[in-house]
């Protein structure tokens, strides 16, 4: 899949500002393209930067991974969870430093977290636990086009507040319409400028589609549509409590793709839901 962009946007895209990969990451991933990478490296990179640290122990523990025993230290999550499993969670925390905004980003990065966690639930209770880590740094960054956005556009915040009680299919046709482009081109063109997996690339460029995607698509392989799916689920879940109207109307347009790639029912999906609202949720009630 190649990532599609019209004129107006090579323009637009030749003044964006594209934020670089934190240092962190840069060692990081230098570390993991060693035939035998060396774990002390990876962690006291990692511990170096305390704000990354704490994000990535803050995940590790979180209700989403439900582990046994509190991880307290880097070393003991790598060693632990392997880096192979660190490491998708290492990038997405290092890649959230590095989106910044005078626009209060507080709510914006809550909802994602949200949507992180429910896409390891969703993943784990639709039998597809190898997809969490890739799954949680997709729910992370399926927005990530939007902090750029509001960087580059005065008018972009009115828009993005409007996006609570309004479907984001119906906010992307504002997007085109008002700036000649939208966040999730913006950011599929960000996922691909720091060289996230492709499948995460084009998860985010077709989060928006409508079943068809999961039913007649010659686009996406069936792992991509593994994680859309996976996204698509964890986002109504999160939606029921947050956005409930435009949430509902966004999943009425998925619902029958999603059901019949995962051949589930709708039973299943409000059993997912009563999981993740109970993990995430209630628990924090």
């Amino acid at each position: 899949m190649a990532i599609e962009i019209t004129t107006a946007e090579k323009r637009l895209l030749q003044r964006v500002s594209i934020p670089p990969r934190p240092q962190t990451l840069l060692t990081v991933s230098s570390e993991a393209k060693k035939d035998e990478p060396d774990v002390g490296v990876i962690a006291e990179s990692i511990s170096a930067d305390m704000s990354i640290a704490a994000a990535v122990l803050q995940v590790v523990n979180s209700a989403a991974y439900r582990r046994a025993k509190e991880v307290d230290s880097i070393q003991q999550a790598v060693m632990t969870l392997g880096f192979r499993r660190v490491f998708p969670i290492v990038r997405a925390v290092a890649l959230k430093s590095a989106l910044t905004s005078d626009y209060d980003l507080n709510e914006f990065w809550r909802y994602n977290e949200w949507v992180a966690s429910a896409c390891v639930l969703v993943a784990e209770s639709i039998g597809r636990p190898e997809l969490r880590d890739h799954a949680y740094m997709l729910g992370l960054f399926q927005s990530s086009g939007i902090p750029v956005m509001l960087a580059e556009f005065d008018d972009y915040a009115d828009l993005l507040n409007a996006s609570a009680s309004t479907p984001w299919p119906k906010v992307q046709i504002k997007e085109q319409e008002l700036f000649q482009t939208t966040h999730t081109t913006i950011g599929a063109l960000l996922a691909q400028h720091w060289k996230l997996p492709k499948i995460v690339v084009e998860v985010i460029y077709y989060l928006f589609e409508d079943s068809s995607i999961f039913t007649h698509s010659s686009e996406l392989d069936s792992l991509t549509l593994d994680l859309l799916g996976i996204l698509k689920i964890a986002r109504y879940a999160v939606d029921m409590r947050t956005r409930s109207l435009a949430g509902e109307e966004e999943w009425e347009q998925v619902q029958d793709g999603v059901l019949e790639h995962f051949q589930i029912d709708e039973f299943k999906v409000e059993e997912i839901l009563q999981i993740v609202h109970e993990e995430l949720f209630d628990a924090e009630a």
